[in-house]
Parts: structure tokens; C-alpha cells; sequence
């Protein structure tokens, strides 16, 4: 174990390149001996930076470093999903060589200030089941089980490669716009138990900003009706597939696979090397869909709420 000697801690609102390149060093040094998996969503935070940019006032701080002197040593960052009011997620590291210093508590103070601050949701604290320290840090907070989500990758391409029977005759995307907010919104609510605010006319998760972060949400439909959606991204050869979704009115009819399927092969075309999503482990009709077109899961994050009245 190294001792701090110069400790110092930077807190920003967005990422810049510098930033960036540091986290993911400290991030590739934190997951290669015990093969953990973090959820830190760098590439679609340092995309937003310019859009932050250009907005004046006061923003909230979502980053959270600790530094030794020039390196980086333990990160905590803020994912906020969905628009005010949703929970927000945390996830964070400490260099293996730095742990078991506190650096992690002094951190996570800094969330739970921020957080108290901004008046957002609940908070969502994230940790691999195989991290030791993720799980009894978490369980120091008083955070209670909320769900469990597998990531997936596909490792069978050939199982994923569009045939007329998984298409479907007559099954075309349609890019959202920010038009299409509020049902896409309502659709949310529907396939994942959101709240649905029916009397907002100007929804906070907008498609064609999305859009400029790397994610793009396309309508599924079928003739001229929609039956559903997916969100795609796409970061360094590295394709999302999020959001997916079909209507209640349509399942049962192969819907489902085809909008994967069609997603995969959008993602493939913009260059994607490899595909991967997630996946709520009580969710069977998905999980048994996604393994039926060749995801195969590669690690599992557990997901804990802090509410701000406990």
C-alpha cells in the first residue's frame, strides 16, 4: 500500500479530455486483477461537456476526484438519468495501491452533499457483486437492495444476423425528435415503471439533445403505428443497446426480437465492434430473449437506494 502524501480533491461539473484520459487510466487499473466491472458512462459524460458548456449558471457537480499529488488516485462520479426528480446513479474507485485510506468515505461525503443540494431523487448507489469493498461500503450507508441489472455482450453474431422471419414484413425505425418527448417518456413509464408527469409540456429528456451525446432513440413501427422503441449508442467501437421497449397491445408477435435484431444491425453499420446491454435479472421474457439472440451475460451490478428523507 502507497501513503497519501499530497492529498487533494478537484470537483467539476463536466469532463474535459484531461479528465477523462485520468479516469480511465485509473479505471483500467482498478478492474485488470479482479475483473470487476464499475459503470462510470465516460464517454457519453465527456460528449455532454459541450452542451454543459454553453449553458450558463450554476450547475451541479457530478465529478468527484482525489488526487496524490499529479495522480489520480480515487474517482466518484454522478449519473443523472431521466431529468430532475428520477433517482441519480453513483458509482466510483480507488487505485488498489491507495485503498483503506479513507478515500473513498471522503468522497461519497461529497456525493451525499451534492446530492442533498440538488434536490434530486433517491440516489442509486452501483457495485459488481464480485467487489468486496463496493458491497460493505454500501452496506456502511444504510442504502437498501433495489434491483439487479446483468450486463450483457453478444458473443454470436450469426444469431443476431437480420433474417425476413426476425424483421418482420413491414417493421421500419423512425428517428424521435424532440416532438416525440412525452411518449417517449410515457413509454418509459410503461415498460419501466417511471413516473409519468402528464401535465409537463416541456419533458427534460430530449432526443435530439440525446443525440448529441452519442444516444439515439428510434420509434419502432409497424405499417404507420408505433409498437415501440430503442435507444442506440455508440462510443469507441463500443455500441449500447438501451430503452428497448414493446407496447403491451403488441407482444407475443416477434416484435421484440426484430427491434434488437434491427438495433444490432444499425449499431453494426456505424462501426460498433462489439454490442452489449442490460438487463434487470427478474425481467425473464427479456433476459430469455437477449440469450436467444446470442448476449451472454459478463458481469452483475447491484443497484441500492438512499432516499433523502431516511
Amino acid at each position: 500500500m502507497k501513503k497519501i502524501t499530497q492529498p487533494w480533491i478537484k470537483l467539476v461539473e463536466t469532463l474535459n479530455r484531461d479528465d477523462y484520459e485520468r479516469i480511465h487510466k485509473l479505471e483500467e487499473e482498478c478492474t485488470k486483477d479482479n475483473a470487476v466491472a464499475l459503470k462510470l458512462e465516460l464517454d457519453y459524460k465527456l460528449a455532454a461537456t459541450s452542451d454543459a458548456v454553453s449553458q450558463p449558471g450554476m450547475k451541479n457537480i457530478n465529478e468527484f476526484m482525489f488526487f496524490d499529488g499529479p495522480e489520480l488516485i480515487g474517482y466518484m462520479g454522478i449519473n443523472a438519468f431521466g431529468g430532475g426528480g428520477m433517482p441519480i446513479e453513483v458509482n466510483g474507485m480507488v487505485h488498489p495501491e491507495y485503498r483503506r485510506q479513507g478515500v473513498f468515505k471522503r468522497l461519497s461525503e461529497l456525493v451525499i452533499a451534492e446530492w442533498k443540494r440538488g434536490k434530486a431523487g433517491s440516489m442509486l448507489l452501483l457495485s459488481d457483486r464480485k467487489s468486496e469493498a463496493g458491497q460493505q461500503f454500501i452496506r456502511g450507508t444504510g442504502a437498501k437492495y433495489e434491483h439487479t441489472e446483468y450486463e450483457m455482450y453478444l458473443r454470436n453474431d450469426d444469431a443476431a444476423t437480420p433474417t425476413v422471419q426476425q424483421l418482420l414484413p413491414g417493421l421500419t425505425f423512425r428517428k424521435a425528435t424532440n416532438a416525440d418527448a412525452l411518449e417517449i417518456n410515457r413509454q418509459n413509464a410503461i415498460y419501466f415503471g417511471e413516473e409519468f408527469d402528464t401535465t409537463s409540456d416541456e419533458p427534460e429528456f430530449l432526443p435530439e439533445e440525446e443525440e448529441k451525446r452519442g444516444m439515439t432513440i428510434y420509434f419502432a413501427e409497424y405499417g404507420e403505428t408505433v409498437i415501440g422503441k430503442i435507444h442506440l449508442e455508440l462510443h469507441s467501437g463500443l455500441g449500447g443497446i438501451y430503452g428497448l421497449g414493446v407496447l403491451p397491445e403488441y407482444r407475443g408477435k416477434g416484435f421484440g426480437r426484430a427491434i434488437l435484431t434491427m438495433g444490432v444491425h444499425k449499431l453494426k453499420e456505424a462501426g460498433a465492434n462489439e454490442v452489449m446491454l442490460q438487463v434487470a435479472v427478474n425481467n425473464a421474457n427479456a433476459l430469455h430473449l437477449y440469450q436467444s439472440c446470442g448476449f451472454v451475460e459478463t458481469s452483475t451490478m447491484d443497484y441500492y437506494e438512499l432516499r433523502a428523507d431516511k
